[in-house]
């Protein structure tokens, strides 16, 4: 063998380590935050089902908005109840929104500020869920193309308001057609699971340590409606949510993830509690 060919494979086996420790070293800076984004207090959620399941029935909800770290980039999972129902005690027809505490403390509590989010990811365009988006500014937005459209043409006021930034700023916004990786590593998907509202998304993280966590967006409310095809009465679609739930469901069967149902208080002990983070 030619000492040039002895070469040629050491660097070839040089650059391959150097590949597989770089990769190593990016699955090791992985982390997750489960933040506090809220509740709601609610006296009648018979519209969460279309088939009569909560006729009578009250419940209080909670809100959880995700950060996810991957080396020195931040993606934050939706943006919760806005910071004006901090300590809010009314109640408007039979519905009660308040937070605890913002996202922007939060993140101070570990370290971060707002200006240091990179993506704003939103499953969808819901109130509850976009918040405090205003405060990401800098941030790029993450968006199925259905919901960008949806917006642009049949503006709702508070979504409209909420993402001014994006929509009639020049802040940075990022649509997709079909499943984004995030970060270009395939560690963190959002997924197309349409339905509830139009572009309606949800989140898969693959945790070197923890494995995956899929998270729900609006697809569920509570945790026991997972294999029941419950569709609630305002959902856009019932056809797209009954494929959603199959998609969702095939996908828990195949990768026995945690599955986090963001508005489920019941799940937010499947995550460690704030400030710790998942790895």
């Amino acid at each position: 063998m030619s000492y040039s060919r002895c070469v040629d494979r050491s660097y070839l086996g040089l650059v391959l380590l150097l590949s597989l420790l770089a990769k190593s070293a990016t699955a090791a800076d992985l982390e997750l935050w489960r933040l506090d984004c809220g509740e709601m207090v609610i006296d009648d959620v018979s519209y969460f089902s279309d088939t009569h399941t909560y006729d009578g029935q009250s419940a209080t909800i909670s809100n959880g908005c995700y950060l996810i770290k991957n080396g020195d980039r931040l993606l934050l999972w939706d943006a919760g109840i806005a910071r004006d129902y901090l300590g809010n005690t009314e109640s408007r027809d039979g519905w009660l929104s308040r937070i605890r505490v913002t996202i922007e403390a939060q993140l101070e509590e570990i370290g971060y500020k707002t200006s240091d989010v990179d993506f704003l990811g939103i499953s969808h365009f819901h109130g509850d869920h976009i918040g405090q988006a205003p405060e990401f500014a800098g941030a790029t937005l993450l968006m199925h193309n259905a919901a960008i459209e949806w917006i642009r043409n049949n503006p709702p006021r508070n979504a409209r308001s909420k993402l001014a930034a994006w929509f009639d700023g020049d802040s940075a916004m990022t649509g997709f057609d079909r499943d984004h990786d995030v970060f270009g590593d395939g560690s963190v998907s959002i997924l197309v699971l349409p339905g509830h509202a139009p572009g309606h998304t949800g989140l898969l993280v693959r945790l070197p340590e923890t494995g995956y966590v899929l998270l729900s967006g609006d697809l569920y409310h509570f945790s026991s409606e997972i294999g029941k095809r419950t569709v609630s009465r305002w959902n856009t679609s019932r056809a797209d949510t009954l494929a959603s739930l199959e998609r969702f469901e095939g996908i828990i069967a195949t990768l026995e993830p945690i599955v986090v149902v963001q508005h489920d208080p019941a799940d937010i002990e499947k995550l460690p509690t704030f400030p710790q983070s998942a790895r």
